[in-house]
């Protein structure tokens, strides 16, 4: 079947811009190779060096590994947040708007690249993960679909981090923004089961949609501490956040200079 001329026109655009945010990669190494790096770090610091692992009963790696996963696609916003800032304060989206684009192109474009990404991060941290003795059990259907449950999730706060900077405005405003992450991030059970901590923290935990993903993804890995009640979560969280948050940043970018 034809694709539509409308469609076919959103796609192009948004391909023009994403081929832009690549095309940044080659000038700006040292921000692509931090993003590669930090969450490696993190998965060798608390798996070796910190430890951790309060209520864990076995291997800790096989429950890590799966929890690091969903607590990166979680973190490492502020990148998109502070070159949607920039982009703002030096007038390229100003300039961008004049041209024949379709609405939203500037955001979809930036997304597909972070995408991409996040995409190369997971492969790098699973190969890390492999290298240091841990071991994903399942066919590769069940693997491919916890990589995607994982770029759902990653996709749905890249559209929280888009509407927050485009609502901060200022690269300055980012930091703000973006402390808000880590309490998020961390008050999860990427690191640690919710049953060794006090009830009420607990219940906070496990309300939280990154321990959703995160569970779901140790159930579809085999790792410890999953449960396939939590796919369905999994999922619906998520695509909750896009509903909510995908046509508030559209809608916000449709407005600026109003």
């Amino acid at each position: 079947m034809a694709m539509s001329p409308s469609v076919q026109y959103v796609l192009t655009d948004s391909w023009t811009m994403a081929r832009r945010e690549l095309a940044h990669w080659a000038r700006q190494p040292g921000q692509v190779l931090v993003a590669l790096v930090f969450p490696v770090m993190l998965l060798l610091m608390f798996g070796y060096l910190i430890g951790g692992g309060r209520g864990v009963t076995g291997d800790y790696v096989d429950y890590l590994v799966p929890g690091m996963l969903a607590l990166t696609m979680a973190f490492g916003l502020e990148g998109t947040m502070l070159n949607v800032t920039q982009d703002l304060n030096k007038g390229v989206i100003d300039r961008f708007r004049s041209l024949p684009m379709t609405n939203g192109a500037v955001l979809v474009g930036r997304s597909a690249a972070d995408m991409l990404q996040s995409a190369v991060v997971l492969a790098l941290m699973t190969a890390v993960a492999y290298a240091l003795g841990w071991r994903a059990h399942g066919g590769p259907g069940v693997f491919l679909g916890a990589i995607g449950l994982l770029l759902l999730l990653r996709f749905a706060m890249l559209w929280v981090g888009i509407h927050l900077a485009l609502v901060a405005g200022r690269p300055e405003m980012v930091q703000a923004v973006q402390i808000l992450v880590w309490p998020v991030g961390f008050l999860s059970n990427a690191l640690a089961t919710p049953d060794a901590m006090p009830d009420w923290l607990g219940t906070a935990v496990q309300w939280n949609p990154l321990s959703q993903s995160a569970t779901a993804v140790r159930d579809l890995l085999g790792g410890q501490g999953g449960d396939p009640g939590h796919v369905g979560a999994a999922v619906a969280w998520p695509l909750g956040l896009l509903a909510v948050f995908f046509p508030l940043a559209v809608r916000r970018f449709a407005r600026l200079g109003r």
